[in-house]
């Protein structure tokens, strides 16, 4: 069955929020301050609202402009950040400093696996990271032929070091940093939590990487693409050598890395801050990597509009929220998801959002998209529930992280197993164990979380 696009996707969902508002009841909370200032809402207090206006047709076309600029912060960030990656990927600097990981490591598979899908997942975890792994792709399955290895392993290497990356993300600004702004919470907040389980869920991804890579080397014909011809790896490809303009580039990502932690833990920065952090990297990289003034305006405006479908997004998700916001609905969806939730207690609830999550990301792969869509529902029904907005956010990250590795939805992953040739159901019988183990332990960590009071 052909999935329709998201844009698409997106676009029916708006259409169903504006039926909602015609056949649900209108229906609202009362909110009050919490301790930090912030509108939550006051469980058992829903009530029907007898005069709430009914909205028009016309209400699909005008509301997506009206989300758009609603949304354009967090629009704009994106499309920035998407214009630095860019003149960073121009300078070759990843392509160079992949390029010398292999050489390093190229004799010892599991210490290279493990480097390569760590970089990878710190990259994801910070910078929000993805797209860009995708050219990357060819040098991997070269290296792997060379060690008797195959196409799914160097796949599987990069989309679980970034799968993961996304899922226990620290401070990503596509996922976390999003959906905590739409969930009224301070940026950045909880990081403790979230560094402290990525290392044990990057573990669970190279163990299942690696056990699978090491039976093919013992056996080449135990891989899952035994015989296919298009999975085949590529002929051997030069790298970019890795010089001095590379390590200077690498050490100001590293620098704006620890300005970024710092400005969000300690100084309240949010958007705004981050954006211009964001854009003195691209600065700094014009100036230092050996790119013309040019060349690098280029390669700006390049990564920018390959964001520009995820900003689109964005807005469109956004639109699904304010349809059900103008009919008044949002909060009578949120009461009748939480009454089934409130049934089972905090720490099933928690896993049930996961599991509401989980399911979504199928049509929305789109993290921020995803966030704008979920996190209005998520964020009070965690509230009435007994489940705070942090782990709320938790939740959508876990889900939207380790199944977009999984889903046929996701465009980056069916471009990597496009170039390396791998058929998608043979993906899936590789990735689902490792899915579903992801999924069981963070269930297990959204549990806990509840337990701890994780806030």
């Amino acid at each position: 069955m052909r999935v329709p696009h998201t844009l698409i996707l997106l676009a029916a969902m708006i259409v169903v929020a504006l039926l909602l508002t015609w056949v649900l009841p209108a229906g609202a909370f009362d909110t009050a301050p919490d301790e930090t200032g912030r509108e939550v809402v006051v469980p058992g207090t829903w009530q029907i609202i007898d005069d709430a206006p009914v909205l028009s047709p016309l209400a699909v076309l005008t509301v997506i402009p009206r989300a758009l600029a609603d949304a354009q912060a967090v629009i704009f960030f994106v499309l920035i950040v998407g214009g630095v990656l860019g003149v960073v990927q121009a300078t070759g600097t990843l392509d160079a400093a992949v390029g010398r990981m292999l050489n390093r490591f190229g004799d010892r598979a599991g210490l290279l696996i493990f480097s390569v899908m760590l970089v990878f997942g710190v990259a994801s975890s910070t910078f929000g990271m993805a797209v860009e792994y995708i050219a990357l792709i060819p040098i991997l399955l070269t290296l792997c032929r060379g060690l008797g290895l195959d196409a799914m392993t160097a796949v599987g290497t990069v989309a679980v070091g970034y799968g993961v990356g996304y899922g226990a993300a620290a401070i990503n600004p596509f996922t976390v940093l999003v959906a905590q702004n739409v969930a009224g919470l301070q940026p950045g907040s909880g990081l403790a939590l979230r560094l402290a389980i990525f290392l044990p869920l990057l573990a669970i991804g190279f163990h299942h990487v690696w056990r699978y890579a090491r039976r093919v080397q013992a056996d080449p014909k135990a891989s899952l693409v035994y015989g296919i011809a298009a999975a085949e790896a590529p002929a051997p490809v030069d790298h970019p050598a890795f010089e001095r303009r590379h390590v200077i580039v690498l050490l100001v990502m590293l620098v704006t890395l620890l300005l970024l932690m710092v400005g969000i833990v300690f100084l309240d920065w949010y958007l705004v801050e981050l954006s211009a952090l964001f854009l003195g990297l691209a600065f700094a990289t014009w100036l230092l990597g050996g790119l013309k003034g040019d060349d690098a305006a280029r390669a700006f405006g390049e990564g920018a509009a390959a964001m520009t479908m995820t900003a689109l997004l964005v807005g469109f998700a956004r639109a699904i929220a304010l349809m059900l916001e103008d009919g008044h609905v949002l909060h009578t969806i949120v009461h009748g998801l939480s009454l089934p939730l409130s049934m089972v207690g905090p720490e099933l609830a928690a896993v049930g959002m996961l599991g509401v999550q989980s399911l979504l990301n199928l049509f929305i792969p789109s993290g921020s998209g995803q966030a704008f869509v979920t996190m209005p529902l998520m964020a009070p029904i965690g509230e009435i529930v007994g489940v705070s907005r942090q782990v709320a956010v938790l939740a959508f990250q876990f889900g939207d992280g380790f199944m977009n590795i999984m889903i046929p939805t996701n465009a980056i992953l069916m471009a990597m197993l496009g170039i390396a040739g791998i058929p998608y159901d043979r993906w899936l019988r590789f990735i689902w164990p490792l899915v579903a183990k992801l999924l069981l332990a963070a269930a297990l960590v959204l549990v806990t979380a509840v337990w701890i009071g994780y806030a």
